[in-house]
């Protein structure tokens, strides 16, 4: 293994209770099924698995209340926030395979406790709701809101007290469906935000160097990698597919140019659904980009 290469370590986080479409916890297993062990390894990674973590499913609770949600998901995401310590603390790479995005409570938080970071969140939606204005009422679209400091304590808390991300430390890309309270929310965040309409006008070679720009003064930058970025003809098996996406180049130069910067630190792909794919395209596509994210060159 070259020197400068990190030990990569694979946790998979079977979380289903964020959102309403059973088949997400099947993410992992797709995912590794696409090779991203091998992948990685022929790239010369020392790669390791963890396994799973034991989260609870939908199947286990006699409602689906938020308020009956939010004990076992909180639990899920301390299990993720113990386990991103521990593979930064070996001095590891992580990959957490979703699930839904609500895992990234814990994945950041956990990743994050020791050093500021920056956070890459690739997404079609703002994630960025609360209890007090969700329609849905689902977790994964309040998980950056969380990290942020706002919503449900329970979730705020998890790890350590309070807010985990600095507003000015993240930047969104990829954004094209958004509810309305939502969006008054995320202007007057701070965050740095990319929406389609940006990309197409100034292209994402433009965007992703700006958004590098803003991670200078930082050496750790996370991406968190929701597959519904993508246009759904590239990645169909999502639960919240939303036409207009990035096209696979787009998503591939993402990954390349965060990868020449030599501060990944971690990386969440979730929210990869199969029992929606066709041929299990979706985690073909998210395993090739990781390919990328960590260092796979044309030439």
């Amino acid at each position: 293994m070259s020197a400068r290469l990190k030990p990569v370590r694979i946790i998979g986080i079977p979380m289903d209770l964020g959102q309403n479409r059973r088949g997400v916890d099947m993410g992992p297993s797709a995912v590794r099924y696409a090779g991203l062990a091998e992948k990685l390894r022929r790239l010369g990674y020392e790669t390791f698995d963890s396994g799973n973590l034991d989260v609870p499913a939908h199947d286990t609770l006699a409602g689906t209340s938020l308020a009956e949600r939010l004990i076992p998901i909180s639990k899920g995401c301390r299990n993720a926030y113990e386990q991103a310590r521990a593979a930064i603390d070996r001095g590891e790479t992580p990959i957490f395979i979703g699930g839904d995005h609500s895992v990234a409570i814990g994945t950041v938080s956990g990743v994050s406790h020791d050093e500021e970071i920056g956070l890459l969140w690739i997404d079609a939606h703002g994630d960025f709701n609360t209890p007090e204005t969700s329609m849905s009422q689902n977790v994964h679209g309040m998980a950056l809101a969380t990290l942020l400091g706002h919503g449900a304590k329970e979730l705020i808390n998890i790890g350590r007290p309070g807010a985990k991300m600095k507003p000015e430390h993240v930047v969104m890309i990829g954004m094209r469906d958004l509810d309305p309270q939502e969006k008054e929310m995320i202007k007057g965040s701070g965050c740095t935000v990319y929406t389609m309409r940006e990309i197409d006008e100034i292209g994402i070679h433009l965007i992703v160097r700006q958004a590098l720009e803003k991670f200078a003064h930082l050496s750790r930058i996370h991406v968190s990698l929701d597959l519904d970025v993508m246009d759904p003809l590239e990645a169909p098996g999502v639960g919240t597919p939303s036409p207009g996406g990035l096209t696979y180049r787009e998503g591939q130069l993402i990954m390349e140019m965060v990868a020449d910067t030599r501060k990944l630190h971690s990386v969440d792909v979730v929210e990869i659904n199969p029992i929606l794919d066709i041929q299990n395209r979706t985690a073909l596509v998210a395993v090739n980009l990781l390919a990328s994210l960590f260092g796979k060159k044309i030439i």
